[in-house]
């Protein structure tokens, strides 16, 4: 029976080979690529962002999702790779994103007018190929309209990256991909750092003259799932993690304010 069915299977192969990329290996197929995304906290946490396959960043306003996002365009853009944005409510701001490192001229952004047209340029993108960075920008969109999206789409855009060298992510405030994700953080926010101005430091400071300066701001990431494993021996940024991992990580920013 077992030499029967590796017969089929190795006919189908053969059969499917040019029109559907590894038709038998999709369920099982963790050992993956990964690059850095930009932020060290994270890279070492999760061993990066994996190429081939669907990840997804979520969490509530001002939890660093933003952040994440524009460090990993920077770093991608930084080494030539040719990277997309769907932007499903138009809120990217192309200025900061070039100051924090953004190169725009590799970078395609697709501002879209709600997310259905930003799920329709996602699917068309995936499909044409050629970018080493897909993200799929859903912050701003309201959690009920995004949990409308039937969980077939994000199977869809799974299998569409598969054996491919691209990188999928989705940012949102709640996880909508579910398990069709093979690395899913959750983003929070951390608590800020404050320092005393100069007036609280001076002999005639008085109680009711305090002042502070935000010095630092943070965010907390935790990894709620990885079926990443290691690559190849010798393939750069592999990284080995089980199914369901869960671990977390702190990283901060520091505020620059002009004298």
């Amino acid at each position: 029976m077992s030499a029967n069915f590796a017969a089929l299977r190795s006919h189908l192969e053969t059969a499917l080979a040019g029109r559907v990329a590894a038709p038998f290996n999709y369920r099982d197929r963790h050992s993956v690529p990964t690059v850095p995304c930009g932020i060290p906290e994270i890279d070492a946490l999760t061993g990066g962002l994996p190429r081939g396959a669907l990840t997804e960043i979520f969490g509530p306003p001002c939890s660093g999702r933003t952040s994440l996002l524009v460090a990993s365009l920077a770093a991608r853009t930084s080494e030539g790779e040719s990277c997309a944005l769907i932007d499903a409510a138009d809120s990217f701001d192309p200025h900061s994103a070039e100051a924090a490192g953004v190169d725009l001229k590799k970078l395609l952004w697709v501002r879209c007018k709600n997310i259905d047209h930003a799920l329709r340029s996602t699917d068309l993108l995936l499909q044409s190929g050629g970018f080493g960075f897909v993200a799929l920008d859903l912050m701003d969109v309201a959690p009920k309209l995004a949990r409308q999206v039937p969980l077939d789409s994000w199977f869809r855009f799974r299998r569409a990256v598969e054996d491919t060298p691209t990188i999928l992510a989705l940012f949102s405030q709640e996880s909508n991909a579910k398990t069709c994700a093979s690395l899913v953080l959750r983003m929070d926010a951390h608590p800020a750092g404050w320092k005393r101005t100069a007036i609280d430091e001076s002999a005639r400071c008085t109680p009711l003259s305090v002042g502070l300066l935000l010095d630092e701001f943070g965010s907390r990431a935790e990894m709620l799932r990885s079926r990443i494993q290691r690559a190849a021996s010798g393939s750069p940024r592999a990284f080995a993690a089980p199914d369901r991992a869960v671990g977390e990580t702190v990283f901060r920013a520091k505020t620059k304010w002009n004298s």
